[in-house]
């Protein structure tokens, strides 16, 4: 029997993940991070009020929406533990999510699309809860997210989810290689409805909890107005213009545009246009139609690997965003942890600020963060 740390968000799949863990025989202490901007009030679930540090129970908000940390989903995740008998502590993170707010706030600034929660994991889900495994005397940390180990003698390797609709290896190719050792996802051999349907089957009373479809700490469509709210530079405002370099438009600031962002552009063209390029320097977007998106190659920094690195040129299956397929492409890897990928047809959305995440059929290999 080992001790485990599981990330419990209040979801159905970290909560089927503890009924699984549990089921095998294992010590499960079931943690909730909580990393909202607000502060936290402590508060037990019956009303009564709670004294330790380690186990703070939030106030119910008055804004909840569709997310992952909210006071609500820390309720559900108690009820869980509850349910199963299981220890469960919430952590105040908040100190250490300011961090994730800033980088999003930054890229989007500078033009870039950012992926908090890939940032999350990297810096928080699976840094801040490693070390409070080793606190706790727990030999690994879980989660529930859709995606495989398996263990092949001195390797691990990370591997897509069975349930392809809902995947989630994208978001992991971040975490440090060390750590693939101590991890388990327990839902990962899973498809969706078998998860619902065994939450339902013993009792947990978020079998038919939505699934979290939001950036926790913004509202959903209105990120450009958060970021504004933050930003400690000058408006961003500026053009709006085609390919051609023609001036259709004016918008309110570059932090509310992606690349490939076809709805709310502010203009009317007749036509399906979509956001090209973002200039950062004369703050202009630039916007033409679906063809004009194709790109051929990008090249990536800050490049982790979770098999050795590989030497020159290499076969592979490349994601540029989570909601993407992985197609077909050519890497290499380049100096100072640069990556270049160049693909087998042109690809719609190459973001920079994205992370683009390499695979070797269903093994993920690495992935860097996208810069051009």
């Amino acid at each position: 029997m080992s001790r485990i740390v599981l990330a419990m968000s209040g979801g159905v799949d970290s909560s089927v993940a503890a009924y699984l863990l549990r089921e095998a025989g294992h010590d499960v202490i079931g943690v909730f991070m909580r990393h909202g901007e607000q502060s936290i009030a402590a508060c037990s679930i019956d009303g009564k009020k709670e004294s330790s540090p380690l186990l703070p129970v939030l106030d119910s908000r008055a804004d909840h929406k569709q997310g992952c940390c909210s006071a609500s989903d820390a309720a559900d995740a108690r009820r869980v533990a509850d349910k199963l008998g299981i220890p469960f502590y919430a952590l105040n993170l908040q100190a250490e999510f300011r961090g994730i707010i800033d980088y999003f706030v930054d890229e989007y600034a500078v033009g870039r699309t950012p992926n908090p929660c890939v940032m999350c994991n990297n810096r928080i889900k699976f840094g801040k809860l490693f070390a409070y495994a080793d606190s706790v005397g727990a030999e690994f940390v879980a989660t529930g997210h859709y995606a495989r180990l398996v263990r092949d003698r001195d390797e691990i390797r990370l591997l897509r989810g069975v349930d392809e609709n809902k995947d989630q290896s994208y978001v992991l190719f971040g975490i440090r290689s060390e750590f693939l050792s101590r991890m388990l996802l327990p839902v990962g051999e899973f498809h969706k409805p078998q998860i619902r349907e065994l939450a339902g089957k013993v009792g947990l009373n978020v079998a038919t909890k939505k699934d979290s479809q939001e950036i926790c700490f913004v509202n959903s469509g209105h990120h450009g107005e958060f970021v504004r709210s933050r930003m400690n530079r000058a408006s961003s405002a500026g053009e709006i213009v085609t390919t051609s370099g023609k001036v259709v438009g004016y918008h309110p600031g570059i932090e509310g545009f992606t690349i490939g962002q076809r709805k709310k552009l502010g203009v009317a063209m007749g036509e399906p246009y979509f956001v090209v390029r973002i200039e950062r320097e004369t703050c202009r977007v630039v916007i033409g139609q679906k063809e004009e998106l194709g790109r051929s190659d990008l090249t990536a920094s800050e490049s982790n690997w979770l098999t050795t690195i590989p030497d020159g040129s290499f076969e592979c299956l490349a994601q540029i965003r989570y909601n993407s397929q992985a197609v077909p492409a050519l890497a290499e890897v380049l100096p100072n942890h640069r990556i270049g990928v160049r693909f087998l047809e042109p690809q719609h959305g190459v973001a920079p600020g994205q992370a683009v995440v390499l695979y070797h059929d269903q093994r993920v290999l690495g992935g860097g963060w996208i810069d051009s």
